[in-house]
């Protein structure tokens, strides 16, 4: 068990690897205020009454529902191409800060282009410029993960992989099916998806998160999924589990955003010990750090308080995740000796 003792200064100075993090629920609260005076925006004026309406509040409901609906505001606030690059600048900053040494950070192009219907294309340029500029200043490694939903059609998911992998050189690495899985099938979305896996890209893909074990057989089984994002109903079901054991499948667990989401009654229930005791390979991550008021050294110190990991473990789900980066085996390599040199000296 954890030491009672230990201090949040603990987490707050680990070397980090996040996995699942979306730009578009990593906006600052402060930039949304700034964003609606300059655009004459109408929303509340102040901070706090603007957190209700785009970031989970002790006194919502714990849905799915209520979790999306936060994304009904976000989209609002990408009037520019400045703004794109500011928000995708600032959660790279804001990452940096929580030392997280290397991050995937997943957008979706539609949406940040939906508002000023900006072209796709350059919406991924805006963002890649920003990012790559970001993780130089802020010393962080950064690659990117472009996401598409499941709600969309399937002609303009088609639009985004292509971009996805013309956008290979400017550090795109992979390509996510996110959205309501409880509502809308991924088999539609089957044969771009192995387009993009025989482009060179890797796959991410949502399941099993509001929708059962059986979406994440579908997810490793069809679509040939290297991680799975979040993925916790996977032990509904021993076979899947089973599976996933034996093709090492990641899980990109998100807890805080699970429970606000409802996919758990209460953190108590999070099956994330349980996942570990089976075997399966578990990363921790935050998912949406603003929308759930996060940051990963929160989800490290929960997992840690909750659920009785020890910093060992910890450090190991830390390496896990370092291990499953979409990273050529050298850069892999040499972002893992870092983390044990400060993880264990």
């Amino acid at each position: 068990m954890t030491d009672p003792t230990t201090s949040n200064s603990v987490y707050a100075s680990m070397p980090k690897v996040e996995l699942h993090r979306h730009l578009e629920g990593s906006l600052r609260l402060d930039t949304m205020l700034d964003i609606a005076r300059e655009f004459g925006l109408t929303i509340p004026a102040s901070l706090h009454r603007l957190s209700g309406l785009v970031q989970v509040q002790e006194q919502d409901p714990l849905t799915f529902q209520n979790f999306l609906a936060k994304f009904n505001t976000l989209r609002l606030f990408y009037r520019s191409p400045e703004i794109i690059r500011r928000v995708t600048r600032e959660a790279i900053e804001d990452a940096a800060r929580d030392n997280v040494r290397y991050m995937e950070l997943r957008f979706t192009p539609v949406a940040l282009g939906r508002a000023e219907s900006y072209p796709l294309r350059e919406v991924m340029d805006w963002v890649c410029a920003s990012a790559a500029q970001a993780a130089a200043d802020f010393g962080i490694q950064i690659n990117l993960i472009v996401s598409v939903n499941r709600h969309e059609s399937v002609e303009l998911a088609e639009q985004v992989a292509d971009l996805a992998v013309q956008h290979r050189e400017q550090g795109v690495v992979g390509m996510d099916l996110a959205g309501n899985e409880a509502e809308f099938s991924a088999e539609p979305f089957n044969g771009i998806f192995a387009g993009v896996r025989q482009s060179g890209l890797h796959l991410t893909i949502h399941a099993g998160e509001w929708a059962g074990a059986e979406n994440v057989r579908e997810a490793i089984e069809v679509m040939q999924a290297e991680r799975i994002g979040h993925g916790v109903r996977v032990m509904e079901d021993q076979a899947v589990v089973a599976l996933a054991r034996e093709r090492d499948t990641v899980f990109e667990v998100c807890v805080t955003s699970n429970y606000q989401t409802g996919v758990v009654n209460s953190l108590r229930e999070h099956p994330l010990p349980a996942m570990l005791e089976a075997g399966v390979n578990v990363t921790i991550d935050t998912d949406d750090p603003s929308v759930s008021r996060i940051t990963l050294s929160d989800e490290y110190r929960l997992v840690c308080e909750e659920f009785g990991l020890t910093l060992d473990m910890l450090k190991g789900r830390v390496l896990a995740a370092a291990q499953a980066a979409f990273l050529e085996e050298g850069q892999k390599t040499g972002l893992m000796t870092g983390l044990r040199q400060v993880l264990y000296r």
